[in-house]
């Protein structure tokens, strides 16, 4: 663990870290649409999460989201969470996620993502969590393509 994430567990104890996407690309632009205020939401396969209970987002835990390069980005407070069916998220659930303007989009490119990290179901249970942004660790922003 680095100085600074030790140094944000003193301060957010409990806190966990996580990386936003599956590349580089994706995580970049995932932090700009928090910081942007467009993403306050995020969701993930249950099982990807195995059987540690203390890895799902827990209501007013907070936790650390890093770039790709472990650098703390983002500071964030759970604020609800839900599991719930592939095919029976929302549209309101889609847009709070922030990376589509239609719940169509927003399945589209999930679909996409479940199936290149494990598999996709329209039946398959998703842990959908709330968030808000607590603090904005940046030193420096990464623009919408990525590109710091």
């Amino acid at each position: 663990m680095n100085d600074e994430i030790e140094d944000l567990n003193d301060t957010y104890p409990g806190a966990g870290t996580f990386k936003f996407g599956d590349s580089e690309k994706r995580c970049n632009r995932l932090i700009s649409l928090v910081r942007e205020g467009k993403k306050t939401a995020n969701c993930d396969a249950l099982s990807v999460f195995g059987d540690d209970e203390a890895a799902l987002p827990q209501v007013g835990r907070c936790d650390i989201a890093t770039t790709w390069d472990d650098v703390p980005a983002l500071v964030l407070k759970t604020t609800g969470v839900k599991q719930i069916r592939f095919c029976d998220v929302t549209e309101d659930m889609a847009l709070a996620d922030g990376e589509n303007d239609s719940l169509a989009g927003w399945q589209q490119t999930h679909k996409a993502y479940f199936e290149r990290n494990g598999g996709f179901d329209p039946e398959m249970i998703l842990v959908f969590e709330h968030f808000e942004l607590i603090e904005n660790l940046a030193g420096r922003e990464i623009g919408p393509e990525g590109k710091k």
